[in-house]
C-alpha cells in the first residue's frame, strides 16, 4: 500500500509542470463534532482553488501516540483508498466529488475522540490542511442507591451514613449530587459530608461511587433521600434520578396516637375492626389496650394492633392504649384513646307478611321498615325492576298483572355495605281471563296446511285449559307452559275441512272461551283436472250407450219387419221389398200389408229399407 502511495505521489509531481503558478487553495472542515459511542460520524473536508486544478491529492490523518500523525485514507480525483494497517481500515468510508471529501466513521469508539486532519495537496497551489475535533459520548447506566438498613439515631454526635449511590459505564465522567426531599445537600461541617470515588475500566468508561453522611433529626423519619447523576450527551447535559429511599431514624417516645386501620369509612355490625396504636418513638415501646369502662382489664392484642372480629353495636365505646415509656427520659406512661361507633341495621319487617290473597279490583297497602342507627332508604321492586321509592307500597284496583313477588330493600346511603331485604307474595284471585282481546277468530287456510293455534289464560286458582276440535281430525298439542297463575298452550292442526277449534279455560271461579273458525280452501288446480277427466269419461260412456241403443232399436225394427207387424203409411196394400233379397221384384208369397184409408192421420207411407218413398200409383 505504501508503494502504491509513493507511485501516486510521483505521478502527482509530473503534473507540477503543468500547474499554473499563482493559484490559491483554502480548506474548511465541517460535520457532527459530537456523537454517541457505536453511532457513526461524518466529517466533511471542503476545499476550494482560485483556479481549476488539474490534479488534487487529499489525505486523512489522526493524532497517534506521542503526537505522531497516522494516515488512515487518501484520494485524488480518480481513486480513493484506505490504509489497511490502521484501526480505521474496517470502520471508515471515503466519498465525495470535486471540491469536497467526506469521511464516514461507523461504530464509533471512545478512542475516536481525537483530532482528524484533512490535508489537500494542490501541487503548484501548495498544501493546506484543516483539523476537526471529534467528541464521543456514552451515557452511564441508571444510578443504583442503597440505604443503610440498621437505622441511624438522632443522638449520634457526628453525621451518620445514610446511603451509597453508584453509576457506571459512562463517558465522559458523570457527576453525582445528593438531595433530601428535593433540597440539594452540599458539604457542611458537622451536618453533611459526601465521599466520592472514581474509577475507569479498560475500555475507558467511568464508574462513580458516592456516599452520603448526614446528621438526622426526628423529622427525618419521613424524609426521602435520592441521588442525581448528570452526564454529557451530544449538545446537552442530561440528568437522571435514583429511586427515593427512607432510612430508619431512632428517637424517644413523647406521645402515642390511635387510629382505626380497617375498615375504611363507617363501621357496621359484622365487620372486623383493626385499631392501631403507635408511639412517636422509634423503636416503639410496648403497647397495651383496654376499654374506658374497664381500664384495668387488658385486651388481647398483637403488640400495637387490636383486632375486634365480627363487631356488634355492643362493641361501641372508647378504647385506650398505653405506652410503657421505657425509652423516654422520665419513664412516664403515655396514653392515647379512640372512639369506636358500630352502626347497625335490623332485618326488614314487611306487612303483610309472606303472602296475601287479593280479589280482582281490591286495594292493598304494604309497608317495609327496618331499625337502624343511620338514615335509611327503601326501594320496592318487582321482577328486578324498581317500582316505588319509600317504605310504603300502595296496590290499587288489583288485576292479574298485580300478582307476583314484591321485594323491598332497605339500605343506608352513607354505608353502602349495610342493607336488608324483605318480600311479600301477592296473589290475585279471579276467573280465567284470556290474554287476547278477540274471543272469536276467523281465518281461511288451504286444505292440507298445518296451522298453529295459541291459547293463553290467566287466573287464580290456575285455570285448566283444554281444546275442543270439530272438523279436521288431525291435530295435537305441541306446547304447554304453566306458571303460578297462567297457562299457555299451542295446538297444531292440519286443515282438511271447515273446522271449529275451541279453547276452554276454567277454574273453580269461572270459565273463559276462545273460538277459532277455520274455513278450508280447496286446492283449485287439482279439482279442475279431476273434473275434466271425469267429464270426458262420462261423454265416452254416453256415446257407447247411444250406439248400443241405436243398434238395439235397429234390430227390433228388423225383427218386426220380418214378422209383418209393421203398419204401412197409406190405405190399400203395399209390397215391402226385402232389402236382403236378391230379387228385383217380390212374388206372391211376399208380405203384403193392407192399410185402411178411413183415418187420414195414419195414411203415412212406410219408408223402404232402401230409402225409396213412392206414391201408390207407382207400384
Amino acid at each position: 500500500m505504501m508503494r502504491k502511495g509513493t507511485l501516486l505521489l510521483l505521478a502527482l509531481s509530473l503534473y507540477l509542470v503543468s500547474w499554473e503558478v499563482g493559484a490559491e487553495l483554502s480548506v474548511k472542515m465541517v460535520g457532527n463534532t459530537e456523537v454517541y459511542k457505536a453511532d457513526f460520524a461524518e466529517i466533511r473536508c471542503q476545499y476550494n482553488f482560485s483556479e481549476n486544478a488539474s490534479m488534487v491529492m487529499v489525505q486523512w490523518f489522526v493524532n497517534g501516540p506521542r503526537g505522531k500523525r497516522i494516515r488512515i485514507a487518501y484520494s485524488d480525483l480518480i481513486t480513493r483508498s484506505k490504509d489497511e494497517n490502521t484501526n480505521y481500515a474496517n470502520r471508515i468510508h471515503v466519498a465525495g466529488d470535486s471540491g469536497e471529501e467526506i469521511l464516514t466513521i461507523v461504530n464509533v469508539e471512545l478512542s475516536d475522540e481525537r483530532e482528524f486532519f484533512c490535508q489537500v495537496d494542490g501541487l503548484a497551489a501548495g498544501i493546506e490542511e484543516g483539523r476537526f475535533h471529534l467528541k464521543v459520548f456514552d451515557p452511564p447506566e441508571l444510578p443504583v442507591i442503597e440505604p443503610v438498613h440498621n437505622g441511624v439515631s438522632v443522638t449520634d454526635d457526628s453525621p451518620s451514613k445514610i446511603a451509597t449511590c453508584e453509576t457506571s459505564k459512562g463517558f465522559p465522567q458523570p457527576n453525582i449530587t445528593w438531595y433530601r426531599n428535593h433540597s440539594l445537600l452540599s458539604h457542611k461541617n458537622g451536618q453533611v459530608h459526601v465521599i466520592t470515588l472514581v474509577s475507569k475500566d479498560s475500555t475507558g468508561l467511568f464508574t462513580v461511587q458516592s456516599e452520603l453522611q448526614y446528621k438526622v433529626t426526628k423529622e427525618d423519619k419521613d424524609s426521602h433521600f435520592f441521588c442525581e447523576v448528570s452526564y454529557y450527551v451530544p449538545g446537552a447535559v442530561r440528568t437522571v434520578e435514583s429511586k427515593r429511599v427512607n432510612v430508619t431514624v431512632h428517637y424517644p417516645t413523647t406521645k402515642v396516637e390511635m387510629w382505626r386501620e380497617s375498615p375504611q369509612g363507617l363501621v357496621k355490625e359484622g365487620d372486623t375492626v383493626e385499631i392501631r396504636c403507635r408511639g412517636d418513638g422509634n423503636p416503639p415501646s410496648p403497647i397495651t389496650f383496654s376499654r374506658e369502662q374497664h381500664p384495668d382489664e387488658e385486651l388481647e392484642a398483637d403488640n400495637e394492633l387490636l383486632v375486634l372480629k365480627e363487631v356488634t353495636r355492643g362493641d361501641s365505646g372508647k378504647y385506650l392504649c398505653r405506652s410503657l415509656g421505657l425509652d423516654s427520659l422520665d419513664y412516664e406512661d403515655v396514653v392515647g384513646d379512640f372512639q369506636l361507633t358500630v352502626h347497625y341495621l335490623d332485618p326488614a319487617v314487611v306487612v303483610p307478611k309472606d303472602s296475601e290473597v287479593m280479589q280482582k279490583g281490591e286495594n292493598l297497602t304494604a309497608t317495609c321498615n327496618a331499625l337502624s342507627s343511620l338514615e335509611t332508604k327503601t326501594v320496592w321492586s318487582k321482577n328486578g325492576v324498581e317500582i316505588k321509592k319509600g317504605n310504603v307500597l300502595h296496590l290499587q284496583d288489583a288485576t292479574f298483572d298485580t300478582a307476583g313477588h314484591y321485594h323491598c330493600e332497605v339500605t343506608i346511603p352513607s354505608l353502602p355495605g349495610l342493607h336488608t331485604r324483605g318480600s311479600v307474595h301477592i296473589i290475585v284471585q279471579g276467573i280465567p281471563q284470556l290474554r287476547d282481546v278477540k274471543k272469536e277468530v276467523s281465518m281461511s287456510e288451504k286444505v292440507g296446511k298445518w296451522v298453529n293455534l295459541t291459547c293463553e289464560a290467566r287466573g287464580y286458582p290456575r285455570p285448566i285449559v283444554t281444546w275442543s276440535i270439530s272438523g279436521s281430525p288431525d291435530w295435537r298439542e305441541v306446547v304447554r307452559k304453566e306458571t303460578e297463575d297462567s297457562v299457555q298452550t299451542v295446538m297444531t292442526l292440519k286443515v282438511s275441512r271447515d273446522t271449529v277449534a275451541t279453547c276452554n279455560a276454567t277454574n273453580k271461579i269461572g270459565v273463559d272461551t276462545k273460538i277459532y273458525t277455520i274455513s278450508s280452501i280447496p286446492i283449485i288446480g287439482t279439482t279442475l283436472r279431476n273434473t275434466a277427466v271425469d267429464n270426458s269419461g262420462v261423454i265416452i260412456v254416453v256415446i257407447v250407450l247411444s250406439i248400443l241403443l241405436l243398434a238395439l232399436l235397429g234390430s227390433i225394427l228388423y225383427f218386426l219387419y220380418k214378422k209383418g207387424k209393421l203398419p204401412c203409411g197409406r190405405s190399400g196394400k203395399q209390397e215391402i221389398i226385402n232389402p236382403f233379397s236378391t230379387k228385383e221384384k217380390t212374388n206372391k208369397d211376399d208380405i203384403v200389408i193392407e192399410m185402411k184409408a178411413d183415418k187420414p192421420e195414419n195414411s203415412g207411407l212406410l219408408k223402404g229399407v232402401n230409402g225409396d218413398n213412392k206414391p201408390p200409383g207407382d207400384q
